[in-house]
């Protein structure tokens, strides 16, 4: 990897962001510690957990406190109505708890998600894995895209850049990898994954959890995630502010960039993440949207 950024170039609020997740974070690795998660479905049947509840009010008052006339938008408490929602240009997105699923099965692969959004656009990211410590962080700050960054931070404090990487040929020693959700598994994806062998070579499959698949594209270990299905804002804002810093894109179906707070209804189009920009993707994902990822990735 590149060499790491300078902790005296980041924008003040990312501190704020990460301590949040941190504190988040370990408050959700106490409730996995223990026997009962405290289970319980919302209206739309999804579970939410202890974790979930403790995770949103310790970074909504972490973020309250250092800014306190920024408007919140989180999973786990109720929408501002629209009329209110409408008039915001900056605000905080947040998943307390990505992939509440993955928590109740206990393998590990769930996250802490906090982006910043600024007229739409997923500016500032942060998302935590609670489990191993790892702290993914963007931020897309200006016009130029020279001065974006992205990068990792472990749990004992080792900071490194990360960055994209071009889609390979597909050979066996450097196959493109179509990073797929456990959720769904890889016999949704088997058409597009034909339609990418046609194009690459040698496609394999990276099953996972929550907002880790785009922090895998964003540091260069795979080249494609799709979801046609239905998934909060809240679910890839921070994914997207990482992904785009590091290089990569994350696109609505017709290839333009995702944008938050543009309808009542906090829910995401068809989306896909992409690690190499040149190449045109829609064109391979637009065929069939039925051969792709169905379903959201928020629990």
């Amino acid at each position: 990897m590149s060499s790491a950024a300078r902790d005296d170039d980041d924008p003040p609020l990312l501190a704020v962001m990460i301590a949040a997740a941190r504190a988040a974070g370990d408050a959700i690795m106490a409730v996995y510690r223990e026997a009962d998660f405290g289970v319980t479905l919302k209206g739309d049947r999804s579970p939410v957990t202890r974790a979930d509840l403790v995770a949103h009010e310790i970074i909504a008052d972490q973020l309250l406190a250092a800014e306190p006339s920024m408007p919140l938008l989180s999973e786990e408490a109720p929408q501002a109505p629209w009329q209110q929602r409408r008039q915001w240009r900056r605000y905080w997105l947040v998943d307390p708890l990505d992939g509440t699923r993955e928590f109740i099965s206990r393998n590990d692969e769930f996250t802490v998600n906090i982006a910043l959004v600024d007229e739409g656009v997923a500016v500032l990211g942060v998302i935590l894995a609670p489990v191993t410590g790892t702290c993914y962080v963007g931020q897309r700050l200006g016009r130029d895209q020279h001065r974006w960054q992205a990068w990792k931070v472990t749990a004992e404090g080792r900071r490194s850049r990360i960055s994209t990487r071009r889609a390979p040929l597909g050979t066996g020693d450097d196959p493109f990898i179509l990073a797929v959700s456990r959720r769904r598994g890889p016999w949704r994806s088997e058409r597009l994954t034909g339609r990418l062998a046609d194009s690459f070579g040698t496609v394999r499959h990276q099953v996972l959890g929550s907002s880790l698949k785009m922090c895998l594209i964003a540091e260069g270990r795979a080249d494609l995630y799709t979801c046609f299905g239905p998934t909060g804002e809240w679910d890839t804002a921070a994914g997207q502010a990482i992904l785009e810093a590091a290089g990569g894109r994350l696109c609505e179906l017709d290839g333009g960039p995702r944008r938050y707070n543009q309808g009542a209804e906090p829910i995401n189009p068809p989306v896909y993440a992409a690690g190499d920009g040149t190449v045109a993707w829609q064109a391979l994902l637009t065929g069939n949207p039925g051969d792709t990822e169905q379903g959201g990735e928020g629990s």
